[in-house]
């Protein structure tokens, strides 16, 4: 039993418990319950409200008792203002910029970039906002120096004084210093390095807790729309990739964004997975460079190989939100010496190149289930529309039947399992990309109505019906042949 002012609380779902025991109720976590003492003051105290009178049938309180809610249409519209975050891959992924009052939860893989990002837009904020950056894991010294180190390599820009007179740090963990800073000095945007390291004195546990990731986040978000403070808080992520402490802190903020990428490549891109206040597909692309994180204008070039096409691979264009990216898709086929061939797939979900595999066995006739097929998105990008289907059979094929696809050609195209080739969304904006990067022959579903486009756009639009005649479109040959 737990002592008195106690309870055991699960560090994976934050279900609680006044009897310990070795598996959750609530997630089924083996050893995942902690004891910790229950909050208590003042502060935490719930005020007592007084019961509100039954409406009459009309709906309308009965009188004595002012109601506090009001009719929707009387609600008063307040024009949505912004505060630029110095990035404009950053704003895109924001919806515009970052929205006073509003709680942004940032997550990411260690050493992935995140402080240096924050680090970076808090610099360029600082000229027209103050801006305060807490530092909960490193100290004062340690920021100051990655501060100078990005001042000195960004080109023409100065590290000294007067360059950084709306940029505050504060180096703390203590929750209650925080909240007195940010009454104080009431800055326009926050940023809290990070969430899992703030410590409320009042809870028994220990930093990074369910309990203390749960009541420090409460506490910013009530400061934070009280002074209309844009927060960006930080957060770890565990070793599955999912973001640290309850999913309640998920549903606390407004946006939540992903920094994702390679440690070992020099791209990193940001992702929304959550924003109340823009939409949740577009992308922010950033490279690793001296000088901090850069800016990427034309993504397409990180994912497009230089030296011209070859066998076994295909070009596809994959939309993320109003961004359009040429991607180069690579398969390799080769005769398996297992009773049961492997199938492996880097970029794409293995169930789908499995369905696509099956498809072609089927309506084509050729003898994948013999084969090893191994299939990669260069430069490590996830592309989970089916608009690849028809680039990852290409692809394939096309490293069967050691083929080249004909340079300038682009295909896309969804897959079904009649093996009919079924319609995408936002065509006409993949074609535009495709002719802006050079491209000159497009492959697509039958039906598309965009031959007048294409044509303006300088591209040879190939439509098809089935898989089959898309591959002899974009192949030039029949690679059912010889069979």
């Amino acid at each position: 039993m737990a002592r008195p002012g106690s309870s055991f609380v699960c560090q994976a779902c934050g279900a609680r418990t006044r009897q310990f025991f070795g598996r959750c109720s609530g997630c089924g976590g083996w050893n995942t319950l902690v004891e910790q003492s229950e909050p208590s003051g003042d502060n935490r105290r719930r005020r007592p409200v007084a019961a509100a009178a039954a409406p009459d049938a009309a709906g309308v309180p009965a009188p004595g008792r002012p109601s506090r809610s009001e009719p929707i249409q009387a609600v008063g519209d307040r024009p949505l203002q912004r505060l630029a975050s110095g990035y404009g891959e950053l704003d895109r992924v924001l919806g515009g910029g970052l929205v006073p009052g509003s709680l942004v939860l940032l997550g990411g893989d260690p050493g992935i970039g995140k402080s240096t990002l924050l680090l970076q837009s808090a610099r360029a904020m600082a000229s027209r906002a103050v801006v305060l950056y807490v530092s909960a894991e490193e100290s004062a010294q340690q920021v100051k120096l990655r501060w100078r180190r990005l001042a000195e390599d960004a080109p023409g820009e100065a590290a000294e004084a007067g360059e950084g007179e709306g940029l505050r740090l504060l180096a703390e963990t203590d929750l209650e210093l925080v909240l007195q800073e940010l009454e104080t000095l009431r800055p326009e945007v926050a940023i809290i390095d990070s969430i899992q390291a703030l410590h409320d004195a009042e809870l028994g546990s220990a930093p990074g807790s369910v309990s203390q990731v749960r009541e420090c986040a409460a506490a910013l978000q009530r400061i934070a729309k009280r002074q209309h403070t844009a927060l960006v808080l930080v957060g770890h992520v565990t070793k599955e990739g999912m973001l640290a402490g309850p999913k309640v802190l998920e549903h606390l903020v407004d946006a939540v964004l992903t920094f994702e990428g390679d440690r070992f490549a020099s791209h990193r891109l940001l992702r929304a997975v959550k924003n109340r206040f823009g939409a949740t597909h577009e992308l922010g692309v950033f490279e690793m460079q001296g000088a901090g994180l850069v800016e990427v204008s034309n993504p397409s070039e990180l994912f497009l190989a230089g030296d011209g096409p070859s066998p076994g691979t295909a070009t596809i264009v994959a939309c993320e939100g109003t961004r359009s990216l040429l991607v180069e898709v690579q398969a390799l086929v080769s005769p398996t010496s297992y009773a049961s061939p492997r199938r492996t797939a880097t970029g794409i979900g293995t169930n789908r190149l499995h369905q696509i595999l099956a498809v072609l066995e089927k309506h084509m006739g050729l003898p994948l289930s013999r084969f090893d097929c191994y299939l990669a998105v260069a430069g490590g990008l996830e592309v989970e529309e089916p608009a690849a289907d028809l680039g990852v059979a290409a692809a394939v094929v096309a490293s069967y039947r050691d083929l080249t696809l004909p340079a300038g050609t682009v295909l896309l195209g969804e897959l079904g399992l009649g093996g009919q080739l079924r319609p995408v969304g936002q065509l006409e904006l993949r074609l535009q990309e495709a002719a802006r990067l050079g491209f000159v022959r497009a492959v697509v579903p039958r039906g598309s109505a965009l031959g007048p486009v294409a044509a303006g756009l300088g591209l040879q639009l190939l439509e098809a019906a089935t898989v089959a005649e898309a591959l002899v479109a974009g192949l030039g040959v029949n690679p059912a042949d010889g069979d």
